[in-house]
Formats: structure tokens, sequence, C-alpha cells
């Protein structure tokens, strides 16, 4: 079979190598791809937002299945488009997608589906919005409305923070149209994880756990990232609280969803803030977590393809999946300035090295080549992986990995799976 992944970063290079790993896959093409993602794919010269090329390029191929990594052709109506052409692929339709692409209406349909999450209120006015910020007691959290690449939420210590936040979104315009709207919400305390599953509209069969590290510097400061780092299992999560997750919010969005005629279909991804043994919606994701996916899937063991087709032809109900039991934690290594400005085209060194370990992998996201060497392009470069027995195992093949990579501004987290090990 031939596959077509859509996307350049650490999370499909991630997809592509665990699909290199099918009896089924014979030939694996990517748009945009990345510097590694093409040692296993080809990568093709089509732009992944061109929708009528990438559906003339599956046509003349014979592309049996394409899979959305990012959030921003979901949004655009990739899926709808395909599927209107009787094309394979796994990903939710433009409407469903709005659980990402709108955060209003995420949080309008939390709240009209008794989806537990935080309190909050929409302004479209900066002086309202900064006006009901000053009557409220910090902490709050501002988000910008659109998709802003996991840059646009704000969690806010004091009111002046949040204030500048509220500036830099609907003053500044730093997120664009994203900004036209934004959202102060209470900031609820507790500990973070991420709770992906797989769905075709009607089964839903979810991942193993895992837990991301979204700001930029140790101890969980700065400012938030597209994500500097996950491990997996997050020991926040046991099966008691996993049955809840799927009663009280992953099976009423699929209900609800289909309430508003709505079928989702691919992989539906719940941000959570747990407390007391007790879950509430951060955010929705309508895709694999990035980097969440790197020490998720490294952990499957039942073949990815059997999974994908499944969705895309409704029978998932078929499937059953195993998951190995080690434990797995990724350090994102990011380019110097990040998540601000950044130089590109940094030569990277120590990745044969890496390639020699049996318990650590290197996953691109911002690389390319110039001639023959690989170079950075972008703000979270790579996604270094490490397998072990358990979370502290795991964290130390992965930083033995890291401490063998080397590239000019190059910086990464060093509390990695901390809170795991800390339990």
């Amino acid at each position: 079979m031939k596959v077509l992944v859509i996307g350049g970063g650490g999370r499909e290079h991630a997809i592509v190598w665990k699909l290199s790993q099918s009896r089924h896959v014979d030939k694996i093409y990517c748009t945009p791809g990345n510097a590694g993602i093409s040692d296993l794919a080809e990568c093709i010269e089509v732009g992944p937002d061109n929708f009528d090329a990438l559906l003339d390029f599956v046509r003349y191929e014979w592309v049996d299945l394409t899979i959305v990594g990012p959030e921003d052709p979901l949004s655009k109506g990739i899926v709808d488009i395909f599927e209107k052409e009787g094309r394979k692929i796994v990903g939710p339709t433009k409407a469903a997608a709005q659980l990402e692409s709108s955060k209003v209406y995420s949080k309008d349909f939390m709240k009209k589906y008794r989806i537990p999450t935080a309190e909050y209120k929409v302004f479209t006015s900066y002086l309202h919005a900064e006006d009901h910020v000053r009557m409220k007691s910090a902490p709050l959290v501002i988000k910008a409305d659109g998709l802003a690449a996991g840059k646009g939420v704000f969690v806010a210590s004091t009111t002046d923070e949040a204030i500048d936040a509220l500036k830099l979104i609907m003053k500044d315009r730093a997120f664009g149209d994203a900004g036209n709207r934004v959202i102060v919400e209470d900031c609820l305390e507790g500990e973070e994880a991420s709770f992906m599953a797989f769905t075709d509209g009607e089964t839903i069969l979810p991942m193993v756990s895992s837990q991301d590290h979204k700001r930029v510097f140790d101890d969980d400061k700065g400012l938030n990232t597209g994500g500097m780092g996950a491990y997996s299992p997050a020991p926040v999560m046991n099966d008691e609280l996993e049955a809840l997750v799927m009663e009280k919010v992953m099976r009423p969005t699929i209900a609800g969803l289909k309430a508003e005629g709505i079928k989702y279909k691919g992989i539906l991804y719940a941000g959570l803030m747990i407390k007391d043994g007790v879950p509430s919606v951060l955010e929705f994701n309508c895709r694999l977590g990035d980097p969440e996916t790197q020490p998720v899937l490294s952990r499957l063991n039942t073949d990815f393809m059997d999974i994908l087709m499944a969705i895309a032809d409704g029978r998932l109900a078929d499937i059953t999946i195993d998951w190995k039991t080690e434990a797995s934690v990724c350090v994102v290594l990011a380019s110097g300035g990040y998540p601000g400005k950044y130089e590109n085209a940094k030569v990277i060194t120590g990745l044969d090295e890496v390639k020699k370990m049996d318990n650590a992998f290197v996953f691109h996201a911002g690389t390319a080549f110039n001639n023959n060497e690989v170079v950075t392009k972008g703000g979270r470069v790579l996604g270094v992986t490490g397998l072990g027995r358990d979370i502290r195992t795991a964290k130390e093949n992965a930083y033995e990995a890291v401490r063998k990579i080397h590239f000019e501004g190059m910086h990464y987290r060093k509390d990695i799976s901390d809170k795991a090990l800390k339990r």
C-alpha cells in the first residue's frame, strides 16, 4: 500500500517511522517532510495547503491512504475535499476540527454538553476584556480564539500579566485574526495530562497516557511553546481516572458532535487538568499531539496501518491495540530564542552517534539539508526519545542521546519527566 503523510514536524516523523514498520506499507510519501523524514519517505514538492495538487498526486500515484498531521489543513477542510472525491483520509472534517481551530466554539460546546472545563467569558472588545480582567483576581488564563501554533495561551499569575497578554493578542495582533476574539478563563490547578484516543465516530480506543511540558524553561517557567518534551506513561493517569475521562469527556464529546450532525473520525486529544482525581478539559486538539506522539508511538506494538485503515473504514471496533510495557521520554531540542525569534541554518552534529544506540531515537522537527549537512530550520528542531523499563531509565537514555547532539544556540529543558519521578 501507498501512504501520504501531510506535515513536516516531529509528530510526522514519528508517524512515518511507525508506518515504515508496517507489513502493509510499501511506499510512504510526505509533504513537506524534513531531513529526517527523507530517510524513510519520499518528500514531495507539493505544498501541504495546495489541496487540489495533493488530490491530483494521490490519484496519479494511486495512494491508498492520506494521514493529516498538523491542525492547519484540518481547519481548512482537507478531509472534506478528499472524502468528496472518494479518497481515504484520516482526520476530522472542517466542522469537527472547530474543536481545535476555535477555542470559543470548543468552550461553548463543552458548556452545552456539560463537559468539565474552567469558567470563562468571551470578548471581542479589548476594553471590555481589560475591565473584566481587572475585576477578576489572578491567576487567569488568556486565550486567542484561533490557531496560534500552541503559543496563543497565556497563564497569567498577575493582573498585569493578563493585561499584557490581552494587548499582545488584541492590540499588537501577534496572532493575526486568531486574536479577533479572546477567552478569559479561570486558572485551573492540579497536574496536566494528555489524553489521546483513536475514533471512527462510534468506537473510541484510548492511547497510553502521556504528559507534555509546555513552558520553555525548567520548573514550568517562561512562555508557552508548542511543547518542550513529553513522557509516557503519565502516573497521574490510572485505570480509574481513564475510565472517568472516557465517561465524562471523550464519549460525551463524540456524542455531542453527533447530535450536532458531525461524525468525528481520526484522533481526539483532550488536554486535561487533574485535581484530586477529577479531570477538567483545558483544550481539545483534533490530531496527534506534538511532542506526545513521539513517546506514545514509540510504545505502540500494533501495526499502525491496521489502526488507521480501521478508522478510515469505520471498523475500529474490530481492532485491539497492544502497547509496550516500557516507558518513553522525549526531550525537544530547540533553537536559541524559541518561542521568540531564532536563527536557522545551524549545522547539527552527533546524529549518527545516536543512530548507534538501541534505546533512543531522534525525530526531526525543524531540519533541512544544506549540501550534505543537516541544519536547523525551525524553533523546535529535534525530539530525542528514549525507551526504558521505567520512566527513570527512559529519561537517562534520552538525555544520554541529547548529550551526543550539538548545534549553535541549542536549548532544551533538563527536567522532562521529573514530575513523574517525584510522585
